[in-house]
């Protein structure tokens, strides 16, 4: 039986467990399940009626980071998205925790909630409350993660892991909402979001992301024409 991924693609915590499965060579299915409005039998699979779920063989899990710590638990023979030795693995959750907590309410709920989401179904865009995400709040946690990152190609050096997927699925959420890292600024954290999204597992999901986006973004301006 496939793992079953509940939960919708631009949700940035449906696309981090998306990355890991692809990377790990899992097969899975994904069912569509909105965020908000969940329907009654999802509240089985997470009582918060949060996205995602996964559901394997007997097993079901929500949220996220733990989803994506069991898949490297359980299937520890394929590829290892959480470091080889204890420091490492703590690293990964650190900074994995960082963007689910600290990144999200600003790039996705911030940025894209506001240009995206919001005009397609009528409301308007707080774009004072965009502007302060952008230029006062979400500054120092690129700061932070400029430095952590340093020279490396990766969080952990040469080795890809969570950390690297769980920051860039919450950056990919602001770039749809037309928003880029300034590379002067931020040149490492630039060069990571961009070698980051070049892999194989990253560019299989972003075509769709990019269409699903565009005809958001078409509905929340023939919505203001309308109104």
């Amino acid at each position: 039986m496939p793992i079953t991924l509940y939960g919708a693609p631009l949700s940035p915590f449906v696309r981090k467990v998306r990355l890991c499965l692809l990377e790990k060579g899992l097969d899975y299915a994904l069912e569509v399940v909105m965020p908000f409005t969940p329907p009654e039998w999802y509240l089985q699979l997470n009582p918060l009626g949060r996205i995602p779920a996964l559901k394997d063989g007997e097993l079901t899990l929500a949220d996220s980071s733990v989803i994506c710590q069991y898949l490297e638990e359980t299937y520890a023979h394929t590829a290892c998205l959480y470091g080889n030795n204890p420091t490492d693995r703590a690293h990964v959750r650190w900074l994995e925790k960082y963007a689910d907590y600290e990144l999200a309410p600003l790039t996705t709920f911030g940025v894209f909630r506001n240009r995206v989401l919001k005009p397609s179904s009528g409301q308007p865009c707080n774009e004072e409350s965009v502007q302060t995400a952008l230029n006062q709040k979400l500054p120092p946690h690129l700061d932070y993660l400029e430095g952590q990152l340093g020279q490396k190609p990766y969080f952990l050096g040469e080795q890809l892991s969570m950390a690297d997927l769980a920051i860039t699925s919450q950056l990919i959420n602001m770039e749809h909402g037309r928003e880029a890292i300034d590379a002067n600024r931020w040149p490492a954290l630039s060069a990571h979001y961009t070698r980051v999204k070049e892999l194989a597992s990253v560019q299989s999901l972003l075509p769709g992301e990019q269409r699903t986006t565009a005809k958001l973004i078409e509905m929340g301006k023939q919505t203001a024409l309308s109104s």
